[in-house]
């Protein structure tokens, strides 16, 4: 940081939206007055721990550096440590210190289009969003300790699985006129109840969502994100994914299986990492990494995915399809690396399994663990999910099929070990047709009592 560097605070409880909010002793009262500046690298914009602000979003448009990124994020309670001055007391007021929430409530709206039709045309392409964060067209910011929530049910006369339901999500990334995108962080959040439009796939709906949209004729660049980290954030119950980096405008440059580097580097994702995240009741997919080079999915849980693709919420997809969802997986990426995560208690759909190789070009799972999806393991997706390789991965009592081959043309699976109950088909009903090979795989059959 430089002396030129300025630290903003914001306090529900104890702030003025007239007061300088340049020390704790002075902060501004609502995220109004922040959404007002004009940040500069290097500045700091922290909200009091034990604060809410109801009704009230973030939406960021400035720009850090790499060496001076913008930072969101929190500070103690004042009131709370100095009404415990003992070392003792201290730490127990530490612990009282609750993140400061956003609770959006529907609020935050901005419109989403992506200036073109989307890889199917099913999907929808444009329509407002809610967002408790959204970083438009944003570089070099890291959004931390934070709590965030979005809830449709203050909204009178909105129906939970209404066709034309307000899309929202916790944080929403854009990028769009200003070519790459690069350095967000999104570390430690708290996300919960963001009550989206389960219908609507690629639209920013869930906890976190990515995106890249056609730029404006005036932009040279295309539109995309480089070094992008999500990690430690705690996701439950949000519609309709967990954790989704980043759909992309330009699909129609990663057409057919073969996908080449050039590509990415033109108008793909470069160094994304998603880890130590857990995904919990998302209402579709937990965690999707989209149209990345290489990027790397790491000690990640998702617990209970696809929650609402069932015929109880998911009834009126109008023409939309997408009645599909399953927990850990790539879209049109390259060289994907998943490893260590773990995926358990999948809700059975078309799809419902914890991994999926999804039309990409050398996917490789390792060291992964799964439990009673009830879609199975891992299904190996259509014929553009070539290269495909799952390898030193342990599968436990996963239901309906152990795997999935799907159509698949060259499946490597390699020193797995399965233990499967009995009655459960290897290989999925309805789901074969591929060619697999397996090499040293292990299967071991389930005694009741074990399950």
């Amino acid at each position: 940081m430089t002396d030129l560097c300025r630290t903003y605070y914001v306090s529900q409880k104890h702030g003025n939206d007239q007061n300088s909010g340049r020390s704790s002793a002075e902060p501004y009262a609502s995220l109004f007055a922040v959404n007002r500046l004009k940040l500069q690298p290097g500045d700091r914009v922290l909200l009091e721990n034990n604060s809410v602000f109801a009704g009230q979003f973030l939406q960021i448009t400035d720009s850090g550096t790499k060496d001076l990124p913008i930072v969101i994020g929190a500070y103690e309670d004042s009131t709370e440590a100095e009404q415990h001055p003992s070392e003792e007391e201290h730490h127990r007021t530490q612990a009282e210190q609750h993140p400061p929430v956003i609770a959006a409530n529907g609020q935050g709206i901005w419109y989403q289009d992506y200036g073109c039709e989307l890889d199917s045309p099913v999907h929808t392409r444009n329509g407002y969003v809610s967002s408790a964060v959204l970083l438009y067209d944003a570089e070099y910011v890291t959004l931390q300790d934070l709590e965030l929530t979005n809830s449709g049910q203050d909204i009178i006369g909105e129906r939970y699985s209404a066709p034309d339901k307000m899309n929202r999500t916790g944080v929403a990334v854009v990028a769009r006129d200003k070519g790459v995108r690069s350095g967000i962080k999104l570390r430690n959040l708290v996300i919960h109840d963001v009550n989206g439009n389960v219908y609507d796939k690629h639209m920013n709906n869930g906890g976190i969502y990515m995106t890249a949209l056609k730029p404006n004729a005036l932009c040279a660049e295309a539109a995309r994100f480089r070094d992008v980290t999500v990690e430690g954030c705690y996701v439950d119950q949000v519609s309709r994914w967990g954790i989704a980096v980043g759909y992309t405008y330009a699909h129609a440059a990663f057409a057919g299986a073969e996908l080449s580097e050039e590509a990415f580097l033109k108008y793909g994702h470069e160094n994304i990492t998603i880890r130590d995240n857990y995904v919990k009741r998302s209402g579709g997919d937990a965690i999707t990494v989209m149209y990345a080079l290489r990027p790397v999915v790491e000690h990640n849980c998702s617990d209970s995915a696809a929650q609402e693709i069932n015929d109880r919420i998911y009834q009126e997809p109008q023409k939309r399809g997408g009645k599909v969802a399953a927990a850990i997986w790539p879209w049109k990426c390259k060289d994907a690396l998943f490893r260590f995560n773990e995926a358990a208690d999948t809700r059975l759909n078309q799809d419902g399994m914890a991994y999926d190789a999804d039309s990409g070009d050398g996917t490789l799972y390792e060291y992964n663990f799964s439990r009673q999806n009830e879609g199975g393991c891992v299904m190996f997706c259509l014929e553009e999910a070539i290269h495909s390789r799952f390898c030193n991965n342990v599968s436990f009592d996963d239901l309906s099929g152990t795997i999935s081959p799907a159509q698949n043309p060259d499946a490597l699976l390699s020193h797995n070990r399965y233990y499967v109950r009995k009655g459960i088909p290897f290989v999925r009903k309805n789901m074969d047709g591929g060619t697999y090979t397996q090499k040293a795989d292990e299967i071991i059959l389930l005694e009741e009592e074990e399950r």
